[in-house]
């Protein structure tokens, strides 16, 4: 599959009902379009299997809830929508990407109460999220933007407005040859990358962020208890700007990155070293088996 989002064949789920591609359409005002009242997971399929399905099911839900929008459909319902999906566009690996979102209705205003919330779900093939740099290792810029304060924003949700910035980012990153950017919080503390939680490696021992001003990813939460299966102590800690020094590895996880090395984030360097490559490996097979 190839070409505009929008213009492909295939089916889209919505709210309950698989429709051509094409026809899968929103009106000019929905709620969501203006206001960002929207949430959404990303999955990927291996060998007609989502990884971690449920969990993402109840995390869109949960998604859902912090933004004050009930998403009607329960975990179940959701499983057995993604799964129609992927076997009527005959996929067994694939990305997929459920999506709630308030409509058009009553209300067109930053109050919308009585607008309807919808569901879609649609699949696509997707290879390697930053091409080649899963092997060599991604290139990272130092993004100017911050995660805000959870007093600000709902961080623990996967929601649409809170990319904005993130988009930002990572065009600024691409601009100088980057495949993506690596965010500080409003603290000033290491946070992730534009779609990615980010590790460190040192002596041995695993360095990650706290997750309190930043999304707390399922693949992030699967390769930290990985690690500690196979007996390496993984930190959760507040890092900074001034620890990228001393650190010898750096990868990136996530469900479109899945586990990505990465070689450089500004002017500091990171060796593609043997603790990553295994990780990197050890989760290829655990999401294949």
């Amino acid at each position: 599959m190839a070409g505009a989002y929008d213009d492909r064949d295939g089916k889209i789920w919505m709210d309950g009902t698989l429709v051509d591609w094409r026809d899968a359409k929103v009106h000019i005002l929905t709620h969501a379009l203006h206001y960002a009242s929207s949430v959404f997971e990303g999955e990927r399929c291996y060998n007609g299997k989502i990884f971690k399905s449920v969990e993402h099911s109840q995390r869109l839900l949960k998604s859902g809830e912090l933004l004050d929008m009930t998403i009607p459909w329960t975990v179940d319902q959701i499983e057995e929508a993604k799964r129609l999906t992927l076997e009527a566009n005959g996929l067994r690996d694939a990305y997929v990407r459920p999506l709630a979102w308030r409509g058009s209705g009553e209300d067109m205003g930053v109050a919308a109460k009585r607008n309807p919330v919808h569901l879609a779900v649609a699949v696509w093939e997707w290879g390697a999220y930053y091409g080649d740099a899963k092997f060599k290792g991604a290139k990272l810029d130092i993004s100017k933007w911050k995660r805000p304060s959870p007093e600000t924003i709902p961080h623990a949700a996967k929601a649409a407005g809170l990319y904005m910035i993130c988009t930002m980012s990572k065009h600024a990153a691409e601009a100088k040859g980057c495949s993506d950017a690596m965010m500080f919080d409003y603290r000033g503390y290491v946070a992730e990358a534009t779609g990615a939680n980010i590790f460190f490696v040192k002596g041995g021992e695993v360095f990650t962020p706290i997750p309190d001003a930043i999304l707390n990813g399922i693949t992030r939460q699967t390769v930290i208890g990985m690690l500690r299966t196979k007996g390496i102590t993984v930190h959760e800690c507040r890092i900074e700007a001034a620890d990228l020094e001393g650190f010898e590895q750096c990868f990136l996880t996530g469900t479109a990155a899945e586990v990505t090395p990465v070689g450089q984030i500004g002017d500091y360097t990171f060796e593609v070293g043997a603790l990553t490559r295994e990780i990197a490996t050890d989760y290829e097979k655990l999401v294949r088996s």
